[in-house]
């Protein structure tokens, strides 16, 4: 039986969300979404892009709906979250992709509008839940959990990582640099932005900006909370990111032995989440990659015993919409 779903936002988390459900087949209906832009713009938007190139699927518009592919879904354009008809077209989970409801309380209203759960595909405040997939899902409790946080690109990159060393070996403390493709926040030319550092043109600069990504996994795995820490450095590519891990092992390992257990790890309980490469790949090689983390076997380095160096590339938009579609499936 399939999981009828509602988009807010149809950005590029939404619209890249929308297409990797139909390329991946899976068991999910998108049945409405709501965008203030008009049908007219997220059919163009659908049919052409930068990144995923055309649209293998037909789209064509009838009235108020969209039918792309086998799907037929509704589109509205309205502000007040408590309004849209949720209830109506039977969205049951709604993917929260605006990044403004990403407050729990504010993110609640589609759960007025008649759905049955809130996927917010952000971090978010006040949420009963955060969940990387592959890494906490199984504490998803069904009857207590209603407004579910997706947690970022970046921590669904990282924590595979994490779990791989923490369970294998055990992390003392680390930080990551994520180096990551622009994103929408920032500025195509200079202008104003809260962020100094991003109010500069995005496409021109290496751009030193904050993540929360590290201190997000206190939130997935409990015995790391404040110990991890980081900072994301924006680059001037569209997509395509890489976490780079400096960590301290409780205990003396090898570089075989780490690469060992992310092998391990991609072929058994990771599957499709991570995955191990030890070919010497560049950003462009893993765009429209599904998984989680690629991880880099050949950038695995120690200082002596304990001191380790990781790398895992991620499509912080490809990736993490299919992340989406895993959790849609486990509502």
């Amino acid at each position: 039986m399939k999981v009828k779903v509602g988009i807010n936002g149809v950005g590029r988390i939404g619209r890249s969300f929308l297409r990797a459900v139909l390329a991946a087949k899976a068991p999910v209906e998108i049945v409405a979404m709501n965008d203030l832009a008009s049908i007219e713009q997220i059919a163009h938007l659908l049919k052409y892009d930068t990144v995923l190139g055309p649209n293998p699927h037909e789209i064509r518009i009838e009235g108020n709906v969209l039918h792309i592919g086998h799907m037929s879904v509704r589109t509205s354009q309205q502000r007040d979250i408590t309004q849209l008809p949720w209830g109506e077209v039977g969205a049951d989970v709604i993917v929260e992709s605006t990044g403004i409801f990403t407050d729990a309380a504010k993110a609640a209203g589609h759960l007025q509008s008649g759905a049955r759960k809130v996927l917010i595909a952000a971090p978010a405040t006040g949420e009963d839940i955060t969940i990387v997939y592959g890494v906490n899902h199984q504490k998803y409790d069904g009857n207590k959990h209603h407004i579910i946080s997706n947690a970022s690109c970046t921590t669904n990159c990282l924590a595979p990582m994490v779990k791989v060393l923490h369970d294998g070996i055990g992390i003392e403390s680390g930080w990551i640099t994520t180096i990551h493709a622009f994103t929408q926040d920032q500025n195509l030319q200079d202008g104003f932005h809260k962020d100094l550092r991003r109010a500069r043109a995005a496409a021109n600069n290496i751009v030193p900006t904050k993540t929360g990504a590290a201190k997000a996994i206190g939130l997935i795995v409990p015995e790391l909370s404040g110990k991890l820490d980081g900072y994301s450095v924006r680059v001037p590519i569209i997509t395509g990111s890489l976490v780079d891990f400096v960590v301290v092992l409780t205990r003396p390992a090898t570089a075989q032995d780490v690469n060992d257990l992310f092998k391990a790890a991609a072929q058994g309980e990771l599957k499709n989440v991570l995955r191990y490469t030890e070919d010497e790949i560049v950003s462009s090689d893993i765009v429209t990659n599904p998984a989680s983390c690629i991880f880099d076997a050949g950038l695995t380095k120690f200082i002596g015993a304990s001191s380790l160096k990781v790398m895992g590339w991620y499509d912080n938009e490809w990736g993490f919409s299919n992340r989406l579609i895993d959790v849609v499936q486990l509502l």
